[in-house]
């Protein structure tokens, strides 16, 4: 078992800069998460821990750092599991993000922080041109040529955007957008939910030069609501699933400019294959192409990273600061480059795979440490338990989920309290999850604690529901402090929630106020 060793707040942050890898790891839920972690922490938490490792650090000896709130020793637990489960370089955050922030340091709220940050630097950087709810309102009434576009994947599209907005993601938007807007006259918006994508989707019209007149919508989708304008729901417009090939050329052409201007290389599938061999580098295979090609058929062990969406939250598939990122199109060499100029003045080390999917390439797939089988429990057995009182349901759903509904009588926990939770619980002790995954690793600490009599609900809280069995649902239960798997003002603006909205957009607007001298030299952008 390897040594787990300890680093200060300033070891810490020296580590962060030293242009070595490294994986900061925070292993709280993500509502904790939210409300303040380190700028480049990645959020794991420890009730998907070795569901989510093996993606984000695919190196077994690769260096990790582990957080937590410096109080519950849940980053001590996550390194010993992930000790287990192969990892060698394994250190903790000596008293977690209360010692970073008694250190001087900055706490940081929300999700996606150095992506979001990055999107209001670019802001500023670039001077991207914008315009606000009312300008778009006096276009349309004045009859303008314009085209919308929202820049963000099409459920979040589907969910809610700007009437007559089309759906196009950002990384699509060049090379789609002369297939769909023939008129070099024609004024571009680009919208999102709230600022990041709508700032990026702009800027990337205008940095690939096309000729139209660019906007990014100001607040996207919010500063509309709260305009008092009405959103529409359920919009199926979206970008022509292929592009005219007699764009390819110029698009390519320009891609190639961007390529030049932010020093990307394209490198051979033979190179990147002998670096995915190395023991002392990472490398990421990320395909960005729409969801539709990549189920098509993509390269054996690439993940899936739509474009517009890896920039926007990065953290959500590179877990290794300073390791290698190689970028995946349909071989036309316009998508990938891109975002990889992008990701360059994002700080990271990106490339382009020449050939694209099209290349004789293949990446080691991930894996998952073997989890516990579980005895499993019919729906019919376990409604008879219920009724005579002779087991202990916890629901290790989500508690947002819980609160709507759940089996009567059960009660919601999490992997990180489970093993207190049922502590004095009557056996057997019934899991019910939708996530069979998340389940098992919550038995684990059951089972680690000495209660043996774990099962697992068949189907789960659906199946349940499917034989026609009564729910419960609590409004409040479990309480807003219990339920540190939920982050309120980021979710709750999608439900119409104007002060949580105002909440939003003010958090990112202030980002940039919070951001140090020595963070802010990762970024690489233009300088005035």
């Amino acid at each position: 078992m390897p040594t787990i060793r300890s680093l200060t707040p300033v070891e810490l942050q020296n580590a962060l800069h030293d242009g070595r890898e490294i994986a900061l790891l925070d292993v709280r839920e993500d509502g904790e998460f939210g409300e303040g972690h380190l700028l480049f922490a990645t959020p794991l938490p420890y009730s998907r821990l070795e569901l989510g490792i093996s993606a984000l650090v695919p190196r077994k000896n690769a260096r990790i750092v582990l957080c937590d709130d410096g109080a519950s020793g849940i980053a001590r637990r996550a390194a010993a599991r992930l000790a287990t489960a192969g990892y060698t370089d394994l250190a903790v955050l000596d008293g977690g993000t209360r010692s970073w922030k008694a250190a001087g340091y900055v706490l940081f709220k929300g999700v996606n922080v150095p992506s979001k940050l990055f999107g209001e630097l670019v802001e500023h950087a670039y001077n991207t041109p914008r315009i606000t709810a009312q300008d778009l309102v006096k276009m349309r009434e004045s009859g303008e040529d314009f085209a919308l576009f929202d820049g963000r994947p099409l459920h979040e599209h589907h969910k809610m955007t700007i009437p007559g907005s089309t759906c196009c993601p950002n990384a699509e938007l060049p090379y789609r957008i002369s297939s769909m807007v023939r008129n070099p006259k024609t004024k571009i918006i680009v919208n999102c939910a709230g600022r990041t994508r709508s700032i990026l989707g702009a800027q990337t019209l205008i940095n690939f030069g096309i000729p139209n007149p660019v906007y990014a919508l100001e607040n996207g989708t919010q500063g509309w609501y709260l305009s008092d304008l009405q959103l529409e729901h359920g919009s199926a417009l979206q970008y022509p699933e292929c592009i005219d090939p007699a764009t390819l050329p110029a698009q390519q052409q320009a891609a190639q400019a961007l390529m030049t201007r932010f020093k990307i290389r394209i490198v051979k599938a033979a190179e990147i294959a002998a670096w995915l061999t190395e023991t002392e580098r990472t490398t990421y295979l990320c395909d960005v192409r729409t969801l539709e090609e990549f189920a098509a058929g993509s390269l054996p062990g690439a993940q899936h990273t739509p474009g517009g969406q890896l920039i926007q939250a990065t953290d959500q598939w590179v877990g290794v600061r300073n390791a290698r990122i190689v970028l995946v199109d349909g071989g036309e060499n316009v998508r990938a480059p891109v975002v990889a100029s992008w990701l360059q003045q994002l700080g990271c080390d990106a490339c382009v795979l020449e050939g694209g999917v099209k290349a004789a390439l293949s990446a080691p797939a991930t894996s998952v440490p073997a989890l516990p089988e579980l005895p499993p429990i019919a729906v019919a057995e376990l409604k008879t338990l219920v009724n005579t009182k002779t087991c202990s349901v916890f629901d290790v759903g989500s508690s947002m989920a819980y609160r709507k509904a759940h089996i009567p009588g059960s009660r919601w926990s999490i992997r990180s309290r489970i093993a207190k939770d049922a502590k004095d619980a009557a056996l057997p002790v019934v899991l019910v999850g939708d996530d069979p995954g998340t389940a098992r690793l919550a038995a684990t600490e059951l089972l680690d604690a000495g209660i043996k009599d774990v099962r697992l609900l068949e189907g789960g809280s659906a199946a349940w529901t499917r034989a026609g069995n009564p729910t419960a649902s609590t409004a409040d239960i479990p309480s807003d402090r219990e339920c540190i798997d939920y982050l309120f003002f980021v979710h709750d603006r999608h439900a119409g929630n104007r002060a949580a909205m105002k909440q939003y957009l003010a958090w990112e607007t202030g980002l940039m106020a919070q951001l140090g001298d020595q963070d802010k030299s990762v970024f690489r952008l233009p300088q005035h």
